[in-house]
């Protein structure tokens, strides 16, 4: 079984409440015995997929493999070619180089719904939403690594794991992946 699920804005990536005032999987009717493949944060919103298959994990996930993941990431600033450039030849976070990745400014800018809630506006600061593609899924790493070259992260989503695209997947809703799908992940 593999289900990809669009995580809203505060959902855990595990069926178990921590205590904090965010939801879990736990709220969102998943068939039994199916566990996230990875994470993503509650800050982060996006594809995320769940399975009941062993292995999948360390096939998907570890860097080895160069299993690709696409994030959209609204940054404070616009940032230079230099900037982007240097997200992609990899930076040093919490004293470990991150891999090379691929970084460009989305163009046109995407038009998402909004999230809730809001996230925080300057009217003197613009914003931007920049693609990364990485190979790699360090705990919070795009937001470490956008931080880093001084443009905050505002919003992240993660768009696409494989070739396999969230695309019109509304918020809080998840569906069962046909094999064609499927091959779009694991290619």
């Amino acid at each position: 079984m593999f289900i990809a699920f669009h995580k809203p804005y505060g959902v855990l990536s595990q069926f178990t409440a921590d205590g904090s005032p965010n939801r879990s999987l736990a709220e969102f009717g998943f068939p039994k015995d199916v566990y996230p493949i990875g994470r993503l944060d509650a800050d982060s919103e996006g594809l995320l997929l769940l399975t009941d298959e062993p292995g999948l994990n360390t096939r998907l996930l570890h860097p080895r493999h160069a299993h690709e993941r696409e994030y959209w990431t609204q940054i404070e600033h616009i940032p230079t070619g230099a900037s982007l450039a240097r997200l992609e030849k990899g930076l040093v976070i919490q004293g470990r180089k991150t891999l090379p990745c691929r970084a460009w400014l989305l163009e046109p800018q995407p038009e998402l719904p909004p999230r809730e809630p809001p996230i925080r506006y300057r009217k003197n600061v613009p914003d931007c939403w920049i693609g990364l593609e990485l190979v790699e899924g360090k705990n919070r790493q795009v937001r470490r690594m956008t931080a880093a070259i001084g443009h905050p992260t505002l919003r992240l989503i993660r768009v696409r794991i494989g070739t396999f695209c969230l695309e019109n997947l509304p918020a809080g809703k998840w569906k069962m992946l046909t094999e064609s799908e499927r091959s779009r992940v694991t290619a």
